[in-house]
């Protein structure tokens, strides 16, 4: 009788925790589908394939479609998403990589859960949620990636901000992210996200290197 009420309470529980984690991750989607813009300070870290680096700098966020990444160090360097082409550039080089934002498809996809195009359920197979901590984590493989994409775990929040990620690549490789001093719904002007390229700088199509 013993086994049979602690089987019974099991299988009552499993509906009340699948709701649970329904509702977690309906908190991440709608943090960012009702987020106008965003400012935050950022570190990236990327490991593997010989290599170890670490950057840092300020993240600005707009929707539809804005982004823009001002690193550090060195000064200039720049991952800007312009609403029709994402752009990259190292002070120093003598090209600009330019791809259509449509086709955006490399390490950082990811981060357009951050543009408000969330919807994890859709976005992502296996997916897991645990506690961590005062918030949680949700797991899984981007629908679409799973040749190259191990796993993408999304540190969030209680309120379903996204603090920190890092993806892991069947490689081996990993990039992570974070990120702090949030400043959610913050004056932002589209002219914030233009790219124009520096004299002499020749403009290449393809993908942004990590």
């Amino acid at each position: 009788m013993l086994t049979k009420a602690i089987l019974l309470a099991s299988i009552c529980c499993v509906p009340l925790f699948a709701q649970t984690n329904d509702v977690l991750i309906r908190k991440v989607d709608d943090h960012y589908n009702h987020l106008s813009s965003l400012r935050a300070h950022y570190t990236e870290r990327y490991f593997g394939m010989g290599m170890d680096r670490s950057e840092e700098g300020t993240l600005l966020l707009k929707k539809p479609g804005r982004m823009r990444w001002s690193y550090s160090a060195p000064v200039g360097k720049v991952f800007v998403l312009d609403g029709k082409f994402a752009w990259f550039y190292t002070p120093g080089d003598a090209q600009a990589t330019r791809v259509p934002a449509k086709q955006l498809d490399d390490l950082r996809s990811p981060l357009r859960f951050l543009l408000g195009h969330t919807q994890l359920k859709k976005e992502l197979d296996n997916l897991a949620v645990a506690r961590d901590g005062a918030g949680f984590r949700i797991s899984g493989v981007p629908k679409g990636m799973e040749q190259r994409v191990k796993l993408l775990s999304l540190w969030v929040s209680a309120t379903g901000a996204i603090e920190r990620m890092k993806l892991e690549e069947v490689v081996g490789a990993v990039t992570e992210f974070s990120f702090s001093d949030l400043q959610e719904n913050v004056a932002v002007k589209d002219s914030d996200f233009g790219f124009v390229p520096p004299a002499g700088v020749t403009v290449v199509e393809g993908l942004p290197p990590i």
